[in-house]
């Protein structure tokens, strides 16, 4: 009878532990799924990213079409694709075409990043006292990218476009050809990380720290873009 009693009790224990290994297991799950739930509630709220990648062909975006075509896919495998993206990109007049201003063509704001802070309220924010920074200027994963100091160097980001994110009005290229070339050519470029040299120092003057107006390339090619600090990466705004 004792051995039954002593039976019965280490059943007893054990069923209790199994029990509260059941429960602890099922808070942890519940935990995951809220965590889960929240950090795809933010990739839908997205509203601002830079590209992870270029497509492939440096300076050729398959002019805006193509570019904008890159966000949105991005922004698909991202869970953000329900959005309307465009290409924070201008390009240049060329014949009967009228050049296209790069804030034209992304909204009005505000935008938030893939974790959810604000970018900008609106436009004027955003091409003033904007709160891009290169922990706020996460590509569509919600990484932060390689900056000036770190390998591989990433910081470039393609705009062809004046601060006011406006097209340049001279005969140089400043779009690569409206992004169609991958070879000779030149992009204005600006700096996701808002830091950039002058004279081969550190310098944190306007031109060297602005996000979207800071140097040209030496060209078009992945290789000419990535010889300057870039990736022939680029903004993507959703306009809606």
């Amino acid at each position: 009878m004792l051995g039954g009693l002593h039976a019965s009790i280490f059943y007893n224990s054990n069923r209790e532990s199994a029990v509260k290994k059941s429960r602890v297991f099922a808070l942890a799950l519940l935990a995951l799924g809220v965590a889960g739930s929240a950090q795809g509630q933010k990739k839908q709220d997205m509203t601002f990213f830079v590209t992870s990648v270029n497509p492939g062909k440096g300076g050729d975006l398959g002019g805006l079409a193509g570019a904008d075509k890159h966000c949105q896919t991005l922004a698909s495998a991202a869970g953000a694709g329900k959005r309307t993206w465009r290409a924070y990109l201008s390009t240049t007049a060329s014949g009967d075409t009228r050049a296209v201003n790069a804030r034209d063509r992304i909204g009005k704001g505000p935008w938030h990043n893939a974790k959810g802070e604000l970018i900008a309220r609106n436009l004027e924010e955003l091409h003033g006292a904007n709160k891009l920074t290169k922990e706020t200027a996460l590509n569509e994963k919600g990484e932060v990218l390689k900056g000036r100091g770190e390998k591989p160097n990433v910081h470039d980001a393609l705009t062809g476009s004046e601060p006011e994110g406006t097209a340049y009005n001279w005969s140089g290229d400043t779009t690569c050809g409206n992004w169609t070339r991958s070879g000779a050519g030149s992009a204005q470029i600006g700096h996701i990380d808002r830091k950039g040299m002058r004279a081969g120092t550190p310098s944190e003057d306007p031109a060297a720290s602005s996000w979207n107006s800071s140097h040209p390339s030496r060209g078009c090619s992945l290789d000419a873009l990535r010889s300057t600090g870039g990736g022939g990466l680029f903004y993507c705004f959703a306009a809606k």
